[in-house]
Parts: C-alpha cells; sequence; structure tokens
C-alpha cells in the first residue's frame, strides 16, 4: 500500500511540475492530459501527504511526551489523542484508493462487450450488459459515450465499445472484466427450454497521451467507406477509419460518426487503451506475484459472473457470492454485486498488512 502510495505521490508531484513547464503550457492538448491526470491524482495524493505529516508530528510529539517537563508531556499526550482518530480516518480512506493498485484512480476507461457463445440470444444478453452499465453509469453521474456498436437484426450487439468517464469510474467497473453468462429461456423459444449464452467484457484504461507514446509511422492509416444501417450516407463517404498498430497488430475500426475527423479520434482514442492494455499484461504477467490480492486475473475468457433468470440469480464466482435480485441487477442496480466484491478486497488488502497501532486513551 504504502508503495502505491509513493508512486502516486511522486506522479502527482510530477504533474505539478508539468502544469509550471512553459513547454507543456504552449501545447493545448498537452496541456489538457496533464491537467485530467494530475485532478484524477489530487484526492489521493492529497489525503497521502496530509497522513504522511500526521505520522511526522506523531513521532515528534512522542518525543515531546517523554519530556521532564510535565506541562510538556501533558501538551504532547493531548496532541496525540487529538491526532489519531484523523490519521486513522485517512488510513482507511486510503486503503479503498488503493485497491487495484495505481491504475484503479483513474477517470477514464473504455468497456467492450462482446457476444460469445449462444447466437442471437448471446448478442441480446450482449445489449442487456450494455443497459446495465449505462444505466449504472447514470446512476453514478458519469459521463457515458459509444465509441463502436455492431447491432444484430434481432437489437442485440455482436459487440460494442464504451467509453466512460467519472471519478473511481475504473477502480468500480474493473471487476467486470471476465465472462458472463446467462441461463434464460429466449423469446424464440417454442418449448420454454432454458438456454445457456454468453458474452464477454473487457474494461481498459484509457491513457493519457503524455502516457503512451504511438509513433504515427507505426500505425496504418485506411479509409474506406461505412457499412450497415445508415441511408444514403453510407454509400456517398468515405468516412470510416481502420488503423493499424503495426508492432502490435492491433486493429481498431471506426464508423460510428459521419465526420472522418471524429471517426479518426475515437479510433485513435481506443487504439491508445488496447496498446497500453498489451503493454500493461505483458509488465503485469512479469510481477504477477504482487498481484495476488486482485479478484481474479481479468482475463476475458475467465467465467466471473452467472445471471441465472428463472431463479432471479446473479452468482459472482470469484467470491462466491449470490444475490436472488437479478431483476434489480440488470436494471441498473450493479452496486448490490460491486460494493460486497469491493468490501471483500478491501480486507483481503487489510489482512495483508500490518495494519497502523492503535492507541489507547489515557485518563
Amino acid at each position: 500500500m504504502r508503495q502505491e502510495l509513493e508512486k502516486t505521490l511522486a506522479r502527482f508531484e510530477e504533474l505539478e511540475q508539468m502544469l509550471a513547464d512553459p513547454a507543456v503550457l504552449s501545447d493545448s492538448n498537452r496541456m489538457s492530459a496533464v491537467a485530467r491526470e494530475h485532478g484524477s491524482l489530487a484526492r489521493t495524493a492529497n489525503k497521502y501527504r496530509e497522513y504522511k505529516s500526521l505520522n511526522q508530528q506523531l513521532v515528534e510529539l512522542r518525543q515531546m511526551a517523554e519530556s521532564d517537563d510535565p506541562e510538556e508531556r501533558e501538551m504532547a499526550e493531548a496532541e496525540i489523542e487529538a491526532i489519531i482518530p484523523r490519521r486513522e480516518e485517512l488510513y482507511e480512506e486510503l486503503l479503498e484508493m488503493t485497491i487495484g493498485g495505481e491504475e484503479a484512480n483513474r477517470s477514464r476507461c473504455i468497456m467492450e462487450i462482446r457476444a460469445g457463445t449462444g447466437g442471437d440470444e448471446a448478442a441480446l444478453f450482449a445489449r442487456n450488459l450494455f443497459e446495465m452499465y449505462r444505466k449504472y453509469a447514470e446512476d453514478k453521474g458519469w459521463k457515458f459515450e459509444i465509441m463502436e456498436a455492431s447491432p444484430t437484426e434481432m437489437g442485440g450487439f455482436k459487440e460494442i465499445s464504451l467509453s466512460v468517464e467519472g471519478e473511481g469510474c475504473y477502480r468500480v467497473l474493473r471487476y467486470e472484466s471476465g465472462g458472463h453468462r446467462v441461463q434464460r429461456v429466449p423469446e424464440t423459444e417454442a418449448k420454454g427450454r432454458i438456454h445457456t449464452s454468453a458474452a464477454t467484457v473487457a474494461v481498459l484504461t484509457e491513457p493519457e497521451e503524455v502516457e503512451i507514446d504511438i509513433d504515427p509511422e507505426d500505425v496504418k492509416k485506411e479509409t474506406m467507406r461505412a457499412s450497415g444501417p445508415g441511408g444514403q450516407h453510407v454509400n456517398k463517404t468515405s468516412s470510416a477509419i481502420r488503423l493499424t498498430h503495426l508492432p502490435t497488430g492491433i486493429t481498431v475500426s471506426m464508423q460510428e460518426e459521419k465526420s472522418q475527423h471524429k471517426n479518426l479520434t475515437k479510433a485513435w482514442r481506443l487504439l491508445r487503451s488496447r496498446v497500453y492494455d498489451k503493454y500493461k499484461r505483458e509488465e503485469d504477467a512479469k510481477r504477477a506475484s504482487e498481484r495476488k490480492t486482485m479478484i481474479g486475473s481479468g482475463d476475458r475468457s475467465e467465467r466471473i459472473r452467472t445471471y441465472n433468470f428463472p431463479e432471479n440469480r446473479v452468482t459472482h464466482h470469484p467470491i462466491g457470492l449470490t444475490v436472488y435480485h437479478l431483476d434489480q441487477i440488470i436494471a441498473g442496480d450493479l452496486g448490490q454485486v460491486l460494493d460486497p466484491i469491493i468490501e471483500h478486497e478491501k480486507q483481503q488488502l487489510r489482512d495483508s498488512m500490518k495494519e497502523p497501532t492503535k492507541e489507547k486513551s489515557k485518563a
């Protein structure tokens, strides 16, 4: 925990210096990215600064409490008793902020939902997940934007990519990465048999431009006409964009907007996230032993949750959580699942660390 907080504070102070750098101030795009990252770290960094300050004060006060002067001892002991409750309060707040490591405090992320096994029913389930996340994001006051979508004739999604922005969004939504399974009777099932279908969810951090430098020379850009629904516009303009990152082979296509420029901007955002995610996964694999407190590996193929409609049941497998309010959860009340997951991980982190000694009040 302390190591992660020291990293956060060091990065925050580095960004503070960058905000005073004339070279950064003269570049509006870079300035915006630096300011956004600085803002996302401010809450944690400032609390940790206060926590460190209180610890230093306690060291000095304890030295004073050993003084031969009775008045000095009494004053020091009174201040110690006043400081300790605030320090313990900060400790609990920092504990929650530390869950998930330094990445968890990001205020922007990309969600990718893909239909898995199950044909049209899987695509409809992918849409259910999309609507669940959309409603949850609205209730949290987060900004929610569709980046790319591949709808089906029955109203489902083969896949859909979303951008979510708001305080703490990645810290919470990262638990959704993995395989989601649904058990229910499809509307098209005449005999009332229960079918099992699946979808996968990937939650990627959306890095700032200052964090990942992709050389434009390493990216192949292609333009094409949009396909699918879209009326006359589809046949008349080459607004769709495909970007291929040659070093990794990662490809992003974008055709949601009528404007080629807007599609290009979105494509670059998605490409940065996927390339950053690939490099981050490789780095995480090298230090997997440091991530034992994580809930699952986050692998897209890992089954994490089952939605059983006949039983109105949701089971989150990594922690063995079962909730019998599927109707409420699928309607957007995702906190019924996420809150216990977060509390479980907080407890794991507490158990793995030696907590500060709690001082007893002196009469």
